[in-house]
């Protein structure tokens, strides 16, 4: 049994790249951060930031357009490819390993982009133009101290 699958959630280092391909097809690509924490022998706290190329194709692509921007967080789901090409100034052969998404959730919103949502497109949807929909925070009742998007650390 074979498995390709990959799954992260890291913030946007840029806005996406939006163009189109020569048939027509529309293709994003942007990058994603992720961090890992640890504490070293000393006891003092390591953080590493790893970045991650991520291509969306089609409809997916086009959300990823309109949707996601610098510092976003998002988790995608998809496979990771390795493609290789003959670069052309110096007739070296390059690689680039990517990850073809096949599944993006936008993570909340900025409180400046009008409230909070999470919403979840993958390659197979039939309809990717509705907006993401601002869902009101739920109130709590019990007394106890709400949670703030803010707090989560990722």
């Amino acid at each position: 049994m074979n498995l390709n699958k990959a799954i992260i959630i890291g913030n946007l280092t840029q806005d996406p790249e939006v163009r189109k391909t020569a048939t027509g097809q529309t293709v994003a690509s942007f990058t994603v951060a992720t961090n890992r924490t640890w504490n070293d022998p000393q006891g003092q706290k390591q953080t590493q930031a790893e970045f991650h190329n991520i291509v969306a194709w089609g409809k997916l692509g086009e959300i990823v357009g309109q949707y996601l921007a610098k510092g976003r967080i998002a988790m995608v789901e998809g496979r990771i490819q390795t493609r290789s090409w003959d670069d052309q100034t110096s007739g070296q052969k390059r690689w680039k390993t990517e990850i073809i998404a096949e599944n993006i959730q936008l993570g909340p919103r900025n409180a400046n982009e009008g409230g909070s949502s999470s919403n979840s497109y993958s390659k197979g949807d039939s309809d990717y133009s509705q907006a993401p929909q601002s869902q009101p925070a739920p109130a709590s009742s019990s007394g106890e101290e709400e949670i703030k998007i803010e707090d989560i650390p990722f």
